[in-house]
């Protein structure tokens, strides 16, 4: 500029006040206009008013004008200083904005105005020119070059306001340093030469200098890259040339002393103080004598402790120091170790937690500082630190352990270990050396995890802990499986564990300055995937990967949705991380797939979305893996995944995101075929993975979800049954160990409360069923006993398809044909559940129920031939059980062998319900009547029973019996003499059915029989000579037998009870071995003198007359029905009023008669009638009956009546009572009738037999007997009208 602005400095700005006016009210903008809203409204201004002025003399010439706008400019930036002064904070921001632009377009100019503002007015106030120094601070700092002379001028005037004292204290020498400071990057070297030269004068240099250098050590903006250096190379000479120093006292004494005093914030550390420290390290590190390191260190140690920046400050002295007198500094730490005041801490502050004094505050954390200046001593030591590592480590445990347990100690420890194991990474030697104490920090750490509380992140704690786990990883020896376990474990349940992130963020709310919990959480996690990443890094291999994994699948399985997230994230980021490396051996089979594949699988079916996502993702990057494991990644593919970046490269965000999905790397459009798994949803997805697992990698996966069915959560069950579901559909047909999966599946399934879960899981069972019914039906047995609810669904599910049911039944008869009876009762060492015999009950316990089963009933039907054999065989198997081999060892076996009432009554059930079931219901109604299924529960007479069962079906005309006899002639042949009896036994009763011989022909029955002859059991051989004599094979067998029947027929009228009770049985002996052939013409006489004894007064005749009447109604074919008609009508009354009888084989009879008469007279429904007289007593069984013989009988209608008008003379009062009942029904239903026929005498009998029974203590008989009394009454009237 040519002309001095002094000489137009006053008139411009008379010229110009009325733009300081508006300069100025432009000052009292808003706050939330930015600096653009700021020059919008001033610049424009400016520029109008100079317009203005030139408008009035536009033929001014043009130098004229650029002399008026600068002096406009420079007025303004005069102003701007003047006000500085004065200005609120918001107003000095915009002021220093504006200088700096101001600067940038005429530096010389507001560097003039500055340089003559300072030097024009001297008695402006120490605030002011505070103000005008941080104002020249920002515009020298916004210059990249500025002018030698402005240099000089600047910093002289830094120089003397440096050292100023005023009643601003450090802030006004501070913002004169800073100024000297912002002149370091034009003029360095004349601002080093002066740090140089007062800092080494020989007195102690003045606060503001130290102020500098330690803005200068800590700021590296500064400086420039190459002034850098050389300041680091000035700093290491200017503490060589300061040795000399150590040994001067009043030195000494007044650094020691600027160390330890008071700041005005005793938590923040000076700039000053943390040169202080750092000098005095680098002097006592060129210092050459121990002793004098040794007594300055001691020194140094034996100040304060308690405050943060002081121990970090002492530590890092001892640190430098520790450079070139490691072991001085090694032996001053072990002395002040030792010393009273740090025993003493170590033993008594966590006895005194309150009222500490201020002497006790100065050493409670000594601890702390040594720990820090440990770390600090293996921080600098660099590669000279590893012989010293262990000794290291081993101290820092011991204070760790010893010290007052507190933020500071811990924070402390994190901060001095991370510093050594720093160290030791960057050390070259470092993994040749094994080291003794790692074993003991990894306790350390694992202490500090387990002790930060669970429900709060308010620290780095867990993160530095995870983060040094991570650097141990390199060391030797590596980590043991048990520590590193517990170590895993220890830091899953630390994060995963913790709150929710809101929650989290709730804990902070009374914090003065809460921490960034987002954040912090962000930085832990991937501190976690960081220290994965590590140990598979040092392991590369599939059992490490294995080894992790198991730790995390217990928080994949948490029933806390946050806890799941975060685990299965973790799984993602690992297999991304392992998906790009390719570290993994492709030669060694991974361990345990299919468990993975179920957990993540289980997982990409959760409620939470957010789940999902992470779990599709690992799978995707799973596939991948396992895909490139087995070698099937093309090999393009694979150069295109080297050509990634590394992860130091990408950022730690593709391998940690915090709690936000990861973007995928590939777009869809240009993924590969193995990428494209990441856009298919999860059924696809694990349809796709499963198709490339092995065998027992799927059998893995199985057990994993079956496992997934026990779990508490109800939506794992429910994820779990459909991952099984979708497995067993896809993989099903080839899988091993079904037996045992079934058990297991059993096992969970009286827990699942969710129904599709449990449909899903019966599902399986049907799949499974196409192929392992042998199998399941195997392991079903064995614990089928009892047969509950949840075993008979899933018997139940085993035969929902009918190729399978038909199977299943086919099995289970060939179970229940092993019967081996138990060798030795008191061989206890087998399992009972794995003994033939038992199996062979608990199948019969199956089909007895699965009988009632709609998935069976068309199967049951089908097998009912050799189901019908099986259970009669088995029957007899278990009879056999309780027959023990030797006398001394009847009581081991009926403790061991025996079967219980429960399988003897079970097994009988079993056949009346196959026979119930699939309609054979009129045999069973034949046994049922007359009692004979007990028969069945003893061995001596269980050929009778069964002799009675297979007479029922030739009697009733049964049409499975050619079905049953192609089933059992082979049965003949067979091994087990159980089955060859039963067989022989079946056969001799069908002998009697005409369809025997559709089967078989006469000459082949004879051949079979004679060879049974040759039977080892005697009770086989005997039926066979039975058979041998059947009338089939002697036809002139009948006429004899029927010339027999007169002189039996004289006999039953002899006095003694025995022999005629025989005669009658012999009779219906005779009338079964005639056969078809019946008794012909003498079939009237005897139903004539059998009849009469159906009233005698001793008990087994009436019972066999009835019993040898009904046998012969069995006999009688339709074409001798009408002769014989009268005599069956006749017997009607009777029987029925006999079904009251006093004798209960009487009264068994009578059913039996009875029902074998309605069936001779074809009554229907039949099978009410049945169940009626078999399981009925009261009194609508007695009008059911009684409706039944009337509406069938209406022409004996008076014959029925006077019968049992007669049988109001009975005896027996029950007979009586059950005739006056018949005759009330008949009198409500056929009063007209029922009076024509009774006399007077019937008449009064009747009315007395009435009276009577209102006494009866049946109140229901009580109440008819009034009423038919009061009926009588007015039909005696109306018949005498």
């Amino acid at each position: 500029m040519g002309t001095s602005p002094r000489s137009w400095r006053i008139p411009a700005c008379r010229i110009f006040s009325r733009v300081s006016v508006s300069a100025k009210e432009s000052l009292c903008t808003k706050e939330s206009q930015d600096y653009a809203s700021w020059d919008r409204q001033s610049h424009p201004a400016t520029i109008m008013l100079c317009r203005s002025k030139s408008s009035q003399a536009s033929l001014v010439p043009k130098e004229h004008q650029m002399f008026m706008e600068e002096a406009y400019n420079s007025a303004i930036c005069f102003k701007m200083l003047r006000d500085i002064g004065t200005s609120d904070p918001l107003q000095l921001k915009y002021i220093t904005k504006k200088m700096k632009k101001m600067a940038h377009r005429s530096p010389s100019l507001v560097m003039e105005s500055i340089h003559d503002y300072f030097k024009d007015n001297p008695e402006i106030s120490n605030r002011h020119r505070f103000r005008l120094f941080h104002v020249l601070q920002a515009v020298i700092g916004a210059r990249d070059v500025l002018e030698e002379t402005w240099q000089k001028y600047f910093m002289q005037l830094a120089l003397e306001h440096m050292t100023k004292s005023t009643e601003l204290d450090d802030i006004y020498q501070d913002a004169a340093s800073n100024v000297l400071l912002a002149l370091c990057r034009h003029s360095w070297p004349a601002v080093a030469k002066h740090l140089e030269t007062e800092l080494l004068t020989g007195v102690f240099p003045h606060r503001s200098l130290l102020y500098m250098m330690g803005t200068l050590s800590s700021q590296e903006e500064l400086l420039k890259k190459e002034d850098r250096e050389s300041w680091k190379d000035l700093l290491f000479q200017m503490a060589r040339k300061s040795v000399p120093f150590l040994n001067t006292d009043v030195w000494s004494k007044e650094l020691l002393w600027t160390l330890t005093k008071s700041d005005r914030m005793q938590q923040a550390q000076t700039p000053e103080k943390d040169f202080l420290f750092t000098y005095y390290g680098l002097i006592l590190q060129a210092e050459e004598k121990s002793i004098t390191v040794r007594t300055h260190l001691k020194t140094l140690l034996e100040t304060s402790h308690q405050w943060p920046k002081q121990r970090e400050g002492i530590a890092l002295t001892v640190g430098l120091a520790a450079v070139c007198h490691l072991d001085d500094a090694w032996a001053v730490l072990e002395q002040f170790g030792k010393s009273t005041s740090v025993k003493w801490s170590l033993q008594s502050f966590s006895l005194k937690p309150h009222g500490q004094s201020l002497e006790d505050l100065r050493w409670k954390w000594a601890g702390s500082t040594i720990l820090l200046s440990y770390g600090q001593m293996a921080a600098k030591a660099k590669s000279h630190i590893l012989p010293w590592v262990d000794n290291i480590l081993s101290r820092m445990i011991f204070y760790f352990r010893f010290s007052s347990w507190d933020e500071t100690l811990k924070q402390s420890f994190l901060t001095a270990v991370a510093m050594l194991v720093g160290a030791i990474s960057r050390s070259e030697g470092a993994h040749s050396y094994e080291f003794s104490q790692t074993g003991e920090l990894l306790e350390c750490l694992m202490i500090l995890m387990e002790k930060e509380p669970q429900d709060t992140l308010f620290t780095s704690i867990r993160q530095q802990a995870i983060r040094i786990v991570a650097s141990l990883c390199a060391l030797r020896p590596p980590m043991d499986v048990d520590r590193k376990s517990r170590l895993l474990s220890i830091c899953f349940r630390s994060i995963f564990a913790l709150p929710l992130l809101d929650a989290l963020e709730k804990h902070t709310c009374l914090f003065l300055e809460p921490p960034n919990i987002q954040g912090l959480y962000n930085q832990t996690v991937e501190a976690m995937d960081h220290m994965l990443q590590c140990f598979m890094m040092q392991n590369p291999t599939t059992n490490e990967l294995y080894f992790l994994l198991s730790h995390l699948y217990v928080w994949l399985a948490s029933e806390k949705a946050h806890e799941r997230q975060r685990a299965v994230h973790r799984c993602t980021i690992l297999f991304k991380f392992l998906n790009y490396k390719r570290c993994l051996d492709i030669k060694e089979p991974f361990r345990r797939m299919g468990q993975l594949v179920a957990m993540l699988g289980i997982l990409c079916q959760d409620a939470d979305r957010t789940i999902q996502g992470f779990s599709l993702e690992a799978m995707g990057h799973l596939y991948q893996l396992l895909m490139y494991h087995k070698g099937e990644v093309p090999e393009v593919e694979r150069e295109l995944l080297q050509e990634f970046p590394q992860p130091d490269v990408i950022g730690t965000a593709l391998w940690s995101s915090g709690d936000q999905k990861d973007t995928l790397l590939i777009p869809q459009n240009m993924a590969s075929k193995n990428d494209r798994i990441f856009f298919m949803d999860s059924n696809q997805v694990i349809k796709e993975i499963t198709g490339h697992l092995e065998m027992a990698e799927l059998t893995d996966l199985i057990w994993t979800t079956i496992d997934g069915l026990g779990s508490t959560s109800p939506s794992w069950v429910q994820a779990s049954s459909n991952m099984l579901f979708l497995v067993i559909q896809e993989h099903g047909d080839n899988l091993a160990t079904v037996g045992k999966m079934s058990k297991a599946i059993h096992h969970h399934l009286c827990a699942i409360q969710l129904p599709q879960a449990k449909n899903n899981v019966l599902h399986v069972i049907s799949l499974l069923a196409r192929n392992h019914i042998p199998e399941l039906v195997a392991a079903f047995l064995d614990f089928s006993t009892p047969l509950d609810s949840h075993v008979f669904c899933l018997w139940k599910a085993l035969g929902a398809e009918e190729p399978a049911s038909h199977l299943v039944l086919t099995v289970l008869m060939a179970w229940l044909q092993k019967r081996p009876l138990p060798s030795d009762a008191s061989d206890s060492s087998s399992c009972p559940k794995e003994k033939p015999y038992l199996r062979s009950l608990a199948a019969m316990y199956t089909i007895h129920e699965l009988q009632f089963a709609r998935e069976f009933k068309k199967a049951v039907r089908h097998a009912f031939p050799q189901l019908f054999l099986a259970l009669l065989a088995q029957m007899h198997y278990i009879l056999e059980l309780d027959q023990p081999t030797e006398p001394e060892q009847e009581q081991k076996a009926q403790e061991v062998a025996m079967p219980s009432p429960q399988s003897c009554s079970t097994s009988l059930e079993a056949l009346k319900s196959l026979l119930s079931t699939t309609g054979h219901w009129h045999d069973f109604a034949h046994l049922e009547l007359q009692s004979a299924w007990e028969h069945f529960t003893s061995i001596n007479t269980y050929p009778q029973a069964v002799g009675l069962l297979a007479r029922a079906m030739v009697q009733n005309h049964c049409k499975q019996i050619k079905a049953v006899l192609s089933y059992l002639l082979p049965g003949l042949q067979s091994q087990q003499e159980r089955e060859r009896k039963t067989a022989i036994l079946v056969l001799i009763e069908f002998l009697y059915s005409p369809a025997l011989l559709e089967v078989i022909s006469k000459q082949a029955a004879l051949t079979v029989l004679a060879q049974s002859l040759q039977d080892t059991s005697p009770e086989i051989r005997v039926a066979s000579l039975q058979g041998l004599g059947n009338i089939l094979f002697h036809a002139e067998k009948g006429t004899l037998l029927r010339g027999q029947l007169p002189a039996f027929l004289n006999g039953f009228f002899q006095n003694n009870e025995a022999v005629v009770v025989g005669i009658m049985g012999t009779v219906s002996d005779v009338l079964h071995r005639l056969g078809t052939e019946g008794a012909g013409a003498q079939s009237l006489c005897i139903s004539i003198n059998t009849r009469y004894f159906f009233d005698d007064e001793r008990d087994n005749v009436r019972a066999a007359a009835m019993a040898l009447f009904g046998d012969l109604v069995a006999t009688i074919a339709e074409r001798e029905l009408s002769g014989l008609r009268s005599q069956v009508c006749l017997s009607m009354v009777p029987l029925l009023l006999h079904l009251k009888d006093q004798c209960p084989a009487v009264v068994t009879q009578a059913k039996f008669a009875f029902y074998r008469c309605a069936v001779l007279l074809r009554w229907q429904p039949r099978h009410t009638l049945f169940c009626t007289l078999a399981w009925e007593n009261g009194l609508s069984a007695r009008h059911f009956l009684w409706t039944c013989l009337m509406t069938h009988s209406q022409e004996e209608f008076s014959v029925h009546l006077s019968q049992a008008i007669n049988y109001l003379h009975s005896p027996h009062r029950h007979i009586k009572t059950w005739a006056a009942l018949f005759i009330g029904y008949t009198t409500c239903y056929q009063p007209q009738a029922v009076s024509q026929m009774v006399n007077d005498m019937d008449t009064r009998l009747l009315f007395s037999t009435f009276k009577d029974l209102k006494k009866d203590p049946e109140p229901g008989i009580r109440e008819f007997a009034t009423r038919q009394l009061a009926f009588l009454r007015e039909v005696s009237a109306e018949s005498k009208k």
